[in-house]
């Protein structure tokens, strides 16, 4: 027997950003398995008899081996269930994707991807801010902010990086972030670039902050959280900007 996999994103946290696909998806899955961001009120719309399985990974805390993961998505979809593999925002962006797809295929199993809302968009829209301008902004580029070693990843386009006209998303960049920024500094981006951390985007614990590139090293380092933290930076609409 061979059942199905649903790749559903979730959205930042916020239940009512699902998108109907995804709700639908998750009312007709026999398994959910679900990350640590996907949790909570989300699962509400899991049929009362699917098993609810957590593989979520989360930044300094113990998690389960991505090997493992995929191989029980293998192993309940080859019992004939459909299972909903449920990731944290978009589950194509800095989600791990790759890596249970290519387990699927190597398995003969069928499966679908869901989108969903990504946290930067998500992010922008609490600031009321756009991810994009029109004369200033006509690019927009996602980074992670860790390697598979948890440190700033080595190849970075640096030029790409300190452009000042293109709005950058860090994603799991607070630990890094202070060496990030002294690349771009070095790579001519002014520190005066307008920044903004969003912490727990869409959740009840979301906190905003506009900061400068500069400075934003240092309010890292004092900030104490637990709650996802995202940065943004470069042209962005100051004059919206929260304070």
């Amino acid at each position: 027997m061979s059942g199905f996999v649903s790749f559903v994103s979730s959205g930042p946290g916020d239940p009512e950003l699902l998108t109907v696909k995804a709700v639908n998806r998750l009312q007709a899955a026999d398994a959910v398995l679900f990350d640590d961001l996907s949790s909570g009120p989300i699962l509400s719309h899991a049929r009362k008899d699917a098993d609810l399985v957590g593989v979520g990974k989360r930044a300094g805390r113990p998690s389960p081996r991505q090997d493992h993961v995929s191989q029980l998505l293998v192993d309940y979809a080859s019992t004939g269930a459909h299972v909903v593999r449920l990731k944290s925002g978009d589950c194509g962006i800095f989600g791990r994707l790759e890596e249970e797809i290519t387990a699927l295929r190597q398995a003969g199993i069928g499966f679908e991807i869901v989108p969903g809302v990504t946290a930067a968009s998500a992010a922008a829209a609490a600031a009321s801010i756009p991810l994009t301008r029109r004369l200033t902004a006509r690019r927009l580029q996602f980074i992670t902010g860790h390697d598979v070693t948890g440190g700033l990843p080595e190849d970075l386009n640096m030029a790409a990086l300190a452009d000042p006209e293109a709005t950058t998303v860090v994603y799991m960049g607070k630990r890094t972030f202070a060496a990030l920024a002294e690349r771009l500094l070095e790579a001519g981006l002014p520190p005066d670039t307008h920044a903004l951390v969003a912490l727990g985007v869409s959740t009840p614990e979301q906190s905003l902050a506009c900061h400068t590139l500069g400075k934003l090293p240092e309010a890292l380092r004092k900030m104490d959280t637990k709650a996802p933290v995202l940065i943004l930076y470069g042209p962005l609409a100051d004059e919206d900007l929260p304070r």
